[in-house]
């Protein structure tokens, strides 16, 4: 039996993943192929009629199949290929499901990123204090957790500190230029130093670690050069760190240090302290974060410290572990971060399911039970029930509609549930999320699902 040959047609950006996929598929599904890429970036944005003036079909030719999003009359494409035509499906990932095969397994969910996850101030904090807040970022995805001392300060108890953490299972640095500090949690079982320059690397050989070089001149990535040779002389194993440095206070410069690092020396460890941005710019730390972990992806920086202290990064740990995973499986496959995964969607949603009006209200008249149903469409809140249908973007003056009906059915409990059930409503308007009655909110990795309850639950008062 003959083997179907079939001709992809793709943008420039699908390419790589297409390629990839109909290399593990094509052999099982009994099919050869050829691909067609088009001159265009984005294949969702082709058009039968664009498709027909540029596509080169290959003699031999079985079928063609075109990207899913490829809308409209496909005769000017026939008319040229002369071949039967399919449309494919709209995600990459679903060619498998198309031709018959279960799914491609992908490289999602791997990771390359050691996220070094700081306790600031640790001196001032109890050690039942530090374990808690140890455990709770191991439990996020921290790599290390990274004892911050206190400058200016030499603290007697980071030896037993860290000890208590490699105890509890903890891989552990210590975030210190003090020698006397630095020794005393390396005895203990530190396995990272951040930070050695000029003004203490002759210690650095005694320590026994690895270590973290910075340079003398924040401003100056060539002042790294005499101590990462101080270094390589004494058989230190180490790591770089330009230093990222706030926005205002020259950010842009900073990561032009990173880049101009990794050419300059292509082979070497580096870390990223990503905490500069996060903890110093008024803005949610989520997408802050998957931009730097891209960045370090790219330029091969396989390491990055981050905390968690102000309160609009308290996730951080998460947000970076979630990042890294996805930023991995996007540069990786070649493909752009999109629809891959929504853990870091959590102000809005990635997708709205919509209700017209005459949708509306033909649901509001097919109710025939005493329940109610709430909806968030069309910049109002919908409170349908039998014979009634309300819409406002004020919950209280719907309950006051509802209440004006005199509704047997309106005891206690179910004002509580309507009154949660619209508040939540409400918000989903404001942000323009996703509401499903009796569904939690989604907040992407944040997301904490609702209890089975009853709407109806019968309560006594």
């Amino acid at each position: 039996m003959p083997i179907e040959s079939i001709h992809f047609v793709t943008g420039r950006l699908a390419e790589p993943a297409l390629r990839n996929i109909l290399v593990q598929i094509a052999e099982k599904s009994g099919f050869e192929f050829t691909v067609d890429v088009l001159p265009i970036t984005v294949a969702a944005l082709m058009t039968p009629q664009w498709i027909a003036k540029r596509i080169s079909v290959p003699p031999g030719t079985d079928r063609v199949i075109l990207p899913g999003y490829c809308n409209g009359d496909l005769e000017s494409i026939k008319k040229i290929t002369n071949v039967p035509i399919d449309i494919g499906p709209k995600d990459l990932r679903q060619l498998p499901n198309f031709f018959g095969q279960s799914p491609v397994k992908d490289s999602f969910g791997d990771w390359d990123i050691d996220i070094i996850a700081e306790i600031n101030h640790a001196p001032r904090l109890s050690t039942q204090q530090i374990l808690k807040m140890a455990q709770a970022m191991s439990a996020d995805g921290a790599t290390l957790i990274d004892v911050g001392c206190l400058p200016e300060s030499t603290w007697k108890g980071v030896g037993d500190c860290v000890k208590a953490l490699k105890d509890a299972g903890h891989r552990v640095s210590v975030d210190s230029l003090n020698p006397v500090e630095i020794a005393a949690a390396a005895s203990s079982g530190a396995e990272l130093v951040l930070s050695v320059n000029a003004t203490n690397r002759q210690y650095a050989a005694d320590w026994g670690i690895e270590v973290v070089a910075i340079p003398d001149d924040i401003g100056d990535f060539h002042s790294l050069q005499p101590t990462m040779e101080w270094l390589a002389d004494h058989d230190v194993p180490f790591r770089i760190d330009p230093i990222l440095e706030p926005i205002g206070l020259g950010f842009a410069k900073s990561l032009k240090r990173y880049m101009d690092a990794r050419a300059r020396w292509p082979d070497v460890e580096m870390m990223m302290g990503i905490g500069n941005i996060t903890e110093l710019t008024d803005v949610d730390s989520a997408g802050v974060n998957m931009l730097l972990i891209a960045i370090c992806q790219e330029l091969g920086i396989r390491s990055v410290l981050t905390t968690q202290v102000i309160n609009w990064a308290r996730s951080s740990v998460k947000e970076i572990d979630a990042a890294r995973r996805i930023a991995h499986y996007s540069i990786n496959e070649k493909v752009p971060p999109k629809r891959v995964s929504d853990e870091l969607v959590s102000l809005r949603d990635p997708q709205l399911l919509k209700y017209d009006l005459p949708q509306i209200q033909s649901l509001a008249e097919n109710i025939k039970d005493n329940n109610y149903r709430i909806l968030a469409e069309l910049g109002e809140i919908h409170l349908l029930g039998s014979q009634l249908h309300f819409q406002g973007a004020d919950p209280f003056d719907l309950f006051d509609k509802l209440a004006d009906t005199e509704p047997k059915n309106l005891d206690p409990s179910h004002a509580f549930y309507l009154g949660y059930e619209m508040c939540k409503a409400m918000i989903a308007l404001q942000l323009g999320k996703q509401y499903t009655q009796d569904e939690a909110l989604q907040w992407g990795h944040l997301t904490v699902q609702e209890k089975d309850r009853h709407r109806l639950r019968k309560r006594k008062y």
